[in-house]
């Protein structure tokens, strides 16, 4: 086999993908999605049992729903993204609590952290995102202590997020390669990630609820402020703007509940807890 058929059998350019997805993420105002989303770094801290003083890392924590739970909790924790903007607004809200809280810019998939720093760490919707899905998890385990746990909130591929993301990809196909972020809430996938390393994994179905006036009001509001949703409308221009509107419009009004009276849309997500060996 020559150098030119050999490349063409080569993997997607991690990095470069990593940029790209930096650059999404970055866009428009991701932490006006997260704060709604704050039960689930709540429910989690439950379901890890936090004691006050234990060492916790929240790794792509976006504006601090995991984070804050465990410092209300009297844990001692470090916070963590490779968004600054989305560090700053979680520095906000802890000082608006008057928790102490450390703050570091840091890459989910190379942490800068030593060896068994931590007796938790945790990621709600935020490490699934990351273009090495292995190396990620390689680092989440490495800072672990031994007989330390991971928790994290993933979206699932049935769930409506899974669904929104399936849709946009109708309209904006995914990058060649890449596996899917919503492999984060398979039995399978994490058993790759972790199971090596784990005495056991509990992964539990949850059910976040999304609320909004209406499929329309949902749809006109995340095209600004949600990342994804913002990238995919620039990506199709204004002839493709109508058709992914009502695609996605639509989606929500199926899997609401509410009726007449708005858009209520219940929304599964894995919670999941590691025991690391």
């Amino acid at each position: 086999m020559n150098a030119l058929d050999q490349s063409s059998f080569s993997g997607p350019d991690l990095k470069e993908i990593k940029q790209r997805q930096q650059t999404v993420w970055s866009t428009g105002d991701y932490p006006a999605v997260g704060t709604t989303l704050q039960i689930v770094g709540e429910t989690l801290a439950e379901a890890l049992d936090l004691a006050p003083g234990e060492r916790v890392l929240d790794v792509a924590a976006g504006n601090g729903n995991a984070t804050l739970a465990a410092a209300r909790r009297f844990c001692d924790v470090v916070s963590t993204d490779y968004v600054e903007a989305w560090l700053k607004n979680g520095m906000e809200r802890a000082k608006a609590e008057r928790l102490p809280v450390a703050f570091r810019e840091a890459d989910a998939e190379n942490l800068p952290f030593d060896d068994t720093s931590f007796d938790v760490v945790t990621s709600t919707f935020g490490v699934m995102f990351t273009a090495d899905q292995d190396a990620a998890a390689r680092s989440m385990l490495r800072v672990c202590k031994p007989g330390g746990r991971i928790g994290m909130a993933n979206w699932t591929a049935a769930g409506f997020i899974g669904q929104v993301f399936k849709t946009i990809g109708r309209h904006m196909p995914p990058p060649a390669g890449v596996r899917s972020p919503l492999e984060w809430a398979s039995e399978a996938r994490l058993q790759d990630l972790f199971g090596n390393e784990a005495t056991s994994i509990a992964i539990t179905s949850r059910t976040f609820v999304f609320r909004y006036r209406s499929a329309r009001d949902w749809v006109e509001s995340w095209r600004e402020i949600y990342g994804p949703m913002n990238k995919a409308f620039q990506a199709v221009g204004a002839e493709g703007a109508a058709a992914l509107e009502a695609d996605l419009v639509g989606l929500a009004e199926a899997a609401s509940v509410g009726g007449e009276r708005a858009m209520i849309v219940p929304a599964e997500y894995a919670e999941i807890v590691i025991h690391k060996r």
